[in-house]
C-alpha cells in the first residue's frame, strides 16, 4: 500500500521530516498508507481541539450550550478584574470567542509549560484572573487556555466531563474505545490537548469530517455545525498555511482544504473537493514541510483519479 506514497515517503526522508504514519482515504476508503514502524495510540497534541469542537456541537443541538453563553453563566469566583480600560471582564467572554481563538489575551494562558508548573489547581479561576489586553472577538490569538475553557464550560453544562459526554455520541460510534484523554488537576478534560489516539482512529475521524457527521447511517454531529467549524471564523496573521484563517478549533489551508492540527506533525486533513482525507502522525517541528510534502507528493494523487 506504500507504493503510491513513494514521492511522499522520499520527501519525508531527504528532508529530515521525522514523520511516523500517513493514511491517504478517498470516498472512504483507503489508498494508501505507510508506517515507519507501526501505527499506535500517540498523543494527538492541539488535534484534541477538534474533538472538542465535536462536543460543543452535540452541546449545542442538545441545548445544553449557546454560542453566546459566557464564561460567567458558569463560573463565579471572587477577585476576578473587574472591567477596566473600557474592556470587559473575562466573565463576558463569549463561547463564539473561544472558539475562535479571540479571547483578547495578549499572552494567551495555560500554555503546556504553564499548566506544567502552576500552583493553582483550579485551572478556570486561574484563566479568570487574568485580565483581557483587549477587546474580544476581533484579532486572532492561537490560546490552548481558550479550548480548555469550553472544556470546563462544557462540563459545568452537561455535568459530565467532555471525554464521558463525547464517548457515547462520538468515540464508540466510531470504534474508537478506551480513549485516554489527560485533564487538569480537578478533573476537567484538557480539551486543548492530550488525547491519545491512533493515525488509523485518527483517520475514521476525518472521514466523519468529510461526511459533515454522517457515519454509518447515523447523522453522529450536526451537519450545520461542522460545516461552520470547518470554515473560516476569523483571519490569521502566519505564513503558509497558517495564514489561511481559523474556524471554530480548526485550521483553513490551501487547496480548499481545512485541518485538524497538532503540535509536531500531528494532521488531519480534509480536501472536500477530492472526497479525501489525509492523517499524519509525526515528531517534527517542521510542520510546514509536512505540509508541503503533501501537496507536492500526495495531493496528485487524487487527481489522477
Amino acid at each position: 500500500m506504500s507504493e503510491q506514497l513513494k514521492g511522499f515517503i522520499h520527501t519525508i526522508t531527504e528532508q529530515q521530516l521525522n514523520v511516523f504514519s500517513i493514511r491517504i482515504l478517498q470516498k472512504g476508503h483507503l489508498l494508501a498508507h505507510w508506517d515507519r514502524d507501526k501505527d499506535q495510540r500517540r498523543v494527538q497534541h492541539s488535534i484534541s481541539k477538534s474533538f472538542m469542537c465535536m462536543a460543543v456541537g452535540l452541546a449545542l443541538e442538545e441545548s445544553l450550550l449557546h454560542l453566546d453563553a459566557t464564561l460567567g453563566d458558569y463560573f463565579s469566583y471572587d477577585h476576578v478584574p473587574v472591567a477596566q480600560r473600557n474592556l470587559p471582564s473575562p466573565q463576558e467572554l463569549k463561547l463564539r470567542d473561544l472558539l475562535r481563538m479571540s479571547s483578547g489575551h495578549d499572552s494567551p494562558p495555560l500554555w503546556a509549560d504553564e499548566r506544567a508548573s502552576l500552583t493553582e489547581k483550579d485551572w478556570a479561576k486561574y484563566y479568570l484572573s487574568l485580565p483581557l489586553d483587549r477587546a474580544p472577538g476581533v484579532q486572532f490569538t492561537y490560546s490552548s487556555g481558550d479550548t480548555f475553557m469550553i472544556s470546563a464550560m462544557l462540563q459545568a453544562a452537561t455535568g459530565q466531563t467532555v471525554k464521558d459526554y463525547l464517548t457515547p455520541r462520538l468515540f464508540d460510534p466510531l470504534g474508537i474505545h478506551d480513549v485516554e484523554w489527560e485533564t487538569s488537576p480537578l478533573g476537567v478534560t484538557l480539551g486543548c490537548a492530550g488525547l491519545w489516539i491512533s493515525n488509523e482512529e485518527l483517520s475514521r475521524f476525518g472521514q466523519l469530517l468529510l461526511q459533515e457527521g454522517h457515519w454509518e447511517g447515523t447523522q453522529l454531529v450536526p451537519a450545520d455545525w461542522i460545516r461552520q467549524a470547518t470554515s473560516q471564523q476569523i483571519e490569521t496573521t502566519g505564513g503558509g498555511d497558517w495564514g489561511k484563517g481559523y474556524g471554530y478549533q480548526f485550521w483553513m489551508c490551501s487547496h480548499g482544504a481545512y485541518r485538524a492540527d497538532g503540535a509536531y506533525g500531528q494532521l488531519c486533513i480534509v480536501i472536500p473537493s477530492k472526497e479525501a482525507v489525509i492523517c499524519i502522525n509525526s515528531e517534527e517541528e517542521n510542520m510546514q514541510g509536512i505540509l508541503n510534502a503533501v501537496w507536492n507528493e500526495v495531493l496528485p494523487l487524487y487527481t489522477q483519479r
